[in-house]
């Protein structure tokens, strides 16, 4: 006999629900720490962006979405959304803001 499929809908549903949760406390605890990093940035006279350091966090996430069966482009996508609010961050902290 096979299950039905609006307990099999339902149950999938409060996994993704959980999953959604987890990625929130996740990019609220990645941005703890990139403000802390932003602050550091700010208090030495450091550049908001590094160019170097994000080219080599793009080929690590996209090696490890390929690992993990996930879209590299996705991957990638997603991180330059991360990146660029990290560097808005970074810049109004070197603004004093």
């Amino acid at each position: 006999m096979t299950a039905d499929p609006n307990e099999t809908l339902l149950r999938l549903r409060s996994s993704i629900d959980n999953i959604d949760a987890s990625l929130i406390f996740l990019l609220a605890e990645r941005f703890k720490c990139t403000k802390q990093v932003g602050q550091l940035k700010a208090e030495y006279g450091m550049p908001p962006s590094d160019p170097a350091r994000e080219e080599q966090q793009t080929a690590r996430l996209r090696r490890l979405a390929e690992e993990a069966d996930l879209d590299p482009e996705f991957a990638e996508k997603w991180f330059n959304f991360v990146v660029a609010e990290v560097i808005r961050h970074h810049t109004d902290a070197a603004e004093g803001r």
